[in-house]
């Protein structure tokens, strides 16, 4: 193996055992931990661990398993009937989300297209701390589990959107007949991925369904391959690896296939959060610093008490309704890719992509904060919150 590679797992993995335990003992949430030691060691940090590329790279397996499990809970029926009700209340407030950080950027000084595609990435909340701090048993049997995994994924689709019409641009220019041909090729996906299930795995699965070694081969091989060929026909590897998980959500062994994978998943996750807090440049920090802050706030502020009052229109109950809004009150992993996307296509400068970063991982931490101290989630502080 690379000694350098070799090196930087033992970082990030001794690194995270001692810094969590810490942060057990300080009743500290442990996504907060791995994120400050990602800028503790990395690149403009200490210095430790230098290709955060490569990390981060590997470390987007993580969401593909977590969208690929998430979509192993959903029977196509429930999700249908969550999407239905969660359609408009999506809609309007990721319009309101993008009105409000076109507003705060535009302050700032920045041009209209950065202006524009901030405003873009303040639309979306964060799947990745959504469904790991909802405890197993409500986003499984509770109707708030059916609300956030609707609201999250309608957010997932426009982010998608989002994200073809920036990949389509190069130098700035957007390209509309590759926008339609990726579009039409999403039913068509759908269309083979259930074909294929129905054909081929189902069949597979119930001739060979106790050798587990077997099983846990085949769950992977078909969550890579669909992301795979996902994104060879211009969509996300996400979009294919939970179109992935919601066409064998019927088999009658989904829910060990979950279970197998959760491991594996977590593994690559812990290396997500550390590249986040890695792959942030300290030394840009002075120049966006009140501009992050005052994004950032706003963010955390409107979006409880938008969904709050969406919701209520809505007839769901002012609780529950104020607890979905407080746990999709952060920005979205989403919005850190539109960054990265939009800077590389020559759409934004440095540090209108550093806002955006600055802005997500700011969130992120003090969101994180508020679902650990006052909901019930899995890694609560307090005895009383916590639920698995």
């Amino acid at each position: 193996m690379n000694e350098a590679v070799f090196q930087s797992f033992f970082l990030i993995f001794t690194g995270a055992a001692i810094i969590a335990s810490l942060a057990i003992y300080g009743r500290q949430p442990l996504l907060v931990a791995y994120i400050a030691l990602g800028a503790l060691i990395g690149p403009y940090g200490l210095g430790w661990v230098q290709d955060v590329h490569l990390l981060s790279e590997i470390s987007e397996i993580g969401i593909i398993f977590l969208l690929f499990l998430l979509g192993l809970d959903l029977q196509p029926q429930s999700l249908m009937t969550a999407l239905r009700k969660v359609t408009v209340v999506t809609l309007i407030s990721s319009a309101l989300f993008a009105a409000a950080g076109y507003l705060i950027a535009h302050l700032f000084g920045f041009n209209s297209t950065e202006c524009l595609i901030i405003g873009a990435a303040m639309m979306f909340s964060s799947t990745i701390i959504g469904i790991k701090l909802l405890p197993t048993t409500i986003l499984h049997h509770r109707h708030i589990g059916n609300m956030m995994i609707g609201l999250l994924l309608m957010q997932d689709f426009l982010a998608i959107f989002v994200l073809l019409v920036l990949l389509s641009g190069e130098g700035g220019q957007i390209n509309v007949m590759q926008i339609g041909f990726t579009l039409l090729a999403l039913p068509l996906l759908i269309l083979f991925a259930w074909a294929f299930v129905r054909w081929v795995l189902l069949k597979l699965i119930a001739k060979f369904d106790r050798m587990g070694e077997y099983i846990f081969l085949l769950a992977i091989g078909w969550c890579m391959g669909l992301s795979e060929l996902a994104e060879v026909v211009g969509l996300s590897r996400e979009i294919g690896a939970f179109l992935a998980g919601i066409t064998l959500a019927s088999s009658p062994i989904s829910q060990h296939i979950a279970l197998t994978l959760k491991p594996l998943r977590d593994f690559f996750l812990i290396m997500f959060f550390f590249s986040l807090g890695a792959g942030f440049n300290l030394g840009l920090l002075p120049e966006i610093a009140l501009a992050s802050v005052a994004l950032g706030g706003t963010m955390l502020i409107l979006k409880p008490a938008i969904f709050r009052f969406l919701l209520g229109r809505q007839s769901e109950k002012k609780v529950l309704a104020w607890d979905i809004g407080f746990r999709l009150g952060q920005i979205s992993e989403f919005s850190l890719l539109i960054a990265y996307v939009a800077f590389n296509a020559s759409l934004i400068s440095v540090q209108a992509s550093h806002l955006i970063q600055a802005a997500a991982i700011l969130t992120f931490l003090l969101s994180s904060y508020i679902v650990i101290f006052n909901f019930p989630n899995p890694i609560a502080v307090s005895e009383r919150l916590r639920r698995n």
